[in-house]
């Protein structure tokens, strides 16, 4: 009786607001609007480059026609704007889908990403490396990054314990508190070291930047990213069933400690990755679920590919808008993402607010 009551409920939930047929065109327009989007932002700069010549450069690469571009615009295309447009999907797509996976597996309607302390170890690594010199010249800035991140990642884990995946609050509070000694310590190293030249870049990279993305990142983003989604994906029953709590979850078959530890460790892997990439980049995990949940409803079926879709044309267009608004100097992309993202925030809690 519990178990069709649970069903019962999970499913009324999935099929609330957005309809299949809905869905699917919903769907097909943000994918039309990555293709569009992507095409289009490589346009942008600086240098005045048509969509027919980006095309082209593309063809030309990939080996489906043989075109004649002159030299410096398919540098320009293929080894600067491409890559950071690229990233700036990967990035956006991966920060949104681990956002509305941890805002669920949580319960917590304002978790995002970095929940887990991953941003501020990541923080804590790329200072080690820039600024320590720790790796001797070997470890790079992003490798750094990524080892930072996993560490505090697997602090957070030890702190909260075993009983983490029965009680969300414990991985929550783990994690506040390893970022905040993550912080400090980042802050220490800048100042004890008081290097001028790697105090700026730092702070710009601790801002969010995706002017360091090239295809070597890209082709070890790209396949975390389908895995962890595909993961991600395979779970989706699971997280409609996580909404309702551990006892319905359990209650439907769900192995909550295993499915828990498991999107919890994917998601912060991913996260994990695309810091290491892109530095931090705030509120587009904590703002683009609840966009998508309010277009496509509560299902995650529905829910995961429209809040992959619209991360990657979210971030796409502001990092665009970071690097040309005020050409030559650029704008770090998570100032922008947070001018964009505390209104929506505010919003956000007000509605909250209304149905307390």
């Amino acid at each position: 009786m519990a178990r069709r009551t649970a069903a019962a409920a999970v499913g009324a939930v999935a099929s609330r607001r957005a309809r299949p047929a809905g869905t699917v065109a919903l769907l097909v327009a943000l994918l039309a609007g990555l293709v569009v989007s992507i095409g289009t932002a490589v346009t942008v700069g600086p240098a005045d480059i048509p969509v027919s010549t980006v095309w082209a450069v593309v063809a030309d690469r990939l080996g489906l026609a043989d075109v004649d571009v002159p030299l410096l615009r398919e540098h320009v295309v293929w080894r600067l704007r491409l890559p950071r447009v690229l990233g700036a999907a990967v990035v956006g797509a991966g920060l949104a889908a681990a956002g509305a996976v941890m805002q669920t597996v949580t319960r917590n309607p304002l978790a995002d990403p970095y929940l887990l302390g991953v941003s501020s170890g990541a923080s804590l690594g790329a200072v080690a490396v820039l600024v320590l010199g720790v790796g001797g010249g070997v470890a790079t800035l992003t490798g750094g990054a990524f080892a930072g991140a996993l560490a505090a990642f697997a602090v957070v884990a030890g702190v909260a314990g075993r009983r983490a995946a029965l009680a969300p609050a414990r991985v929550v509070l783990a994690g506040v508190a390893v970022a905040q000694l993550c912080g400090a310590a980042t802050s220490f190293v800048i100042i004890w070291v008081a290097d001028p030249h790697a105090t700026q870049s730092i702070t710009f990279w601790l801002s969010g930047s995706l002017a360091r993305v090239d295809w070597t990142a890209l082709a070890w983003a790209g396949p975390v990213l389908v895995a962890v989604l595909t993961l991600v994906a395979a779970h989706a029953r699971a997280l409609n069933a996580f909404a309702f709590g551990e006892d319905a979850a359990s209650t439907l078959g769900v192995s909550v400690t295993r499915v828990r530890w498991l999107l919890l460790v994917g998601a912060a892997l991913l996260t994990a990755v695309l810091v290491a990439v892109s530095g931090a980049v705030g509120f587009v995990g904590l703002i683009l679920p609840h966009a998508a949940r309010f277009l496509t409803g509560p299902d995650h079926r529905r829910l995961l590919p429209a809040v992959v879709l619209a991360g990657a044309i979210f971030l796409i267009w502001v990092d665009t808008a970071a690097r040309t608004l005020f050409a030559p100097r650029e704008l770090p992309v998570g100032v922008l993402t947070a001018l964009l993202g505390v209104p929506a925030f505010v919003v956000l809690l007000h509605r909250r607010k209304g149905r307390d």
